[in-house]
C-alpha cells in the first residue's frame, strides 16, 4: 500500500500568502523567504505590505516605489502599497499614480496604533470609491479590537459596491458577525460580491478549539470562494497558518481554494 505524506502533498500546492509585512524593505523579504526555506515551504505569490503615515507624503511615495521595485526583483511579491485617507486629495493623487504603475491592492489600517483614522469619515469613503474606479482592491484590518469594527466595515463595503475589500483576520473573535452576509445577500440591490476575507491569525487561534465548528460554519456562510490565506508575518509564520488551515474540517477542494485559487482569480494571476 502506498503511504501518502499529507504534509508534503498540501505543502507542494500553490500558495498565495496575502498578508506579509515588509517593515524593513528587502531585509524583510529575505527574512520571510528564509523562513519558508527553513520549513520546506514555498509560495507562488505573497502580498508584501507597506503602511503609510499621515502627512508623510514624500516618505509614502518613496516606500511605495521601493515596494514596487522589490516586486520587480522578486517575482513572488505582490506589492500592497498604502496611502493615508486623511491626506485627502494628496492620497487620491498617490492612488492614481500607483494604479498607473500597475498596483492592484493597497493596505489601510484604521486603528490607533497604526494609521489611526475613523472608518466612517467621508475621506475614507471617497478614497475607497476612487480605488474601485481604478481597479484597486483594499486590504483592511478587521481584528475587531475596537467597538463597531466589523459593522463599520460592512457599511463601508455597502457604500463602495464597486470596490473589492479584503478584511483581514475575518473579524477576529467577532467572526460570528460576518454570518450576516447570508441574510444581507438576500436583500435585492443591497451589496455586491465585493467582500473578501483573509483568515490570518484567527485560524491559528480557533483550530482545535471549542470554536472550530462554528468558525468552519462561518467560513462556508461568508463563502469559501471569498476567503484568502494570510500569515500576518512576522507576527505569525506561514507554517503556523497552513497547518492550522489543514486541521479545519474543510474539504481538500475548499482548502485549495483558500490557499491559492481564490486569490489567483481575484488578482488575475497566472494559474
Amino acid at each position: 500500500m502506498m503511504i501518502i505524506n499529507l504534509h508534503y502533498a498540501w505543502s507542494q500546492e500553490k500558495i498565495l500568502d496575502i498578508h506579509v509585512h515588509i517593515w524593513d524593505g528587502e531585509n524583510s523579504v529575505k527574512t520571510y523567504l528564509a523562513q519558508l526555506d527553513s520549513t520546506g515551504q514555498h509560495v507562488s505569490k505573497f502580498g508584501g505590505i507597506h503602511m503609510d503615515r499621515k502627512g508623510k507624503l514624500d516618505e509614502t511615495r518613496k516606500k511605495n516605489d521601493e515596494l514596487i521595485s522589490l516586486s520587480e526583483r522578486y517575482s513572488q511579491l505582490l506589492p500592497i502599497c498604502s496611502v493615508h485617507p486623511m491626506d485627502g486629495q494628496a492620497a487620491i493623487q498617490e492612488l492614481e499614480r500607483l494604479a498607473a504603475n500597475g498596483v492592484s491592492i493597497i493596505k489601510l489600517h484604521p486603528h490607533q496604533n497604526s494609521q489611526n483614522f475613523d472608518v466612517t469619515s467621508e475621506k475614507v469613503l471617497q478614497l475607497c470609491r476612487k480605488a474601485g474606479e481604478l481597479g484597486i482592491a483594499i486590504l483592511m484590518d478587521n481584528a475587531n479590537i475596537i467597538p463597531g469594527d466589523s459593522e463599520n466595515l460592512f457599511n463601508l463595503a455597502i457604500n463602495c459596491s464597486k470596490t473589492n475589500f479584503i478584511f483581514t483576520h475575518i473579524g477576529g473573535l467577532n467572526f460570528r458577525f460576518w454570518n450576516i452576509l447570508t441574510l444581507a445577500r438576500t436583500a435585492d440591490g443591497l451589496l455586491g460580491n465585493n467582500i473578501y476575507f483573509d483568515i490570518s491569525a484567527t485560524v491559528i487561534l480557533v483550530a482545535d478549539s471549542p470554536l472550530e465548528e462554528e468558525f468552519v460554519w462561518t467560513l462556508r456562510n461568508v463563502g469559501i470562494d471569498n476567503l484568502l490565506l494570510g500569515s500576518d508575518f512576522p507576527q505569525f509564520s506561514l507554517q503556523q497558518t497552513t497547518e492550522a488551515l489543514e486541521r479545519l474540517d474543510l474539504t481538500a477542494i475548499e482548502k485549495s481554494k483558500i490557499r491559492y485559487r481564490n486569490g489567483s482569480k481575484l488578482f488575475s494571476l497566472e494559474d
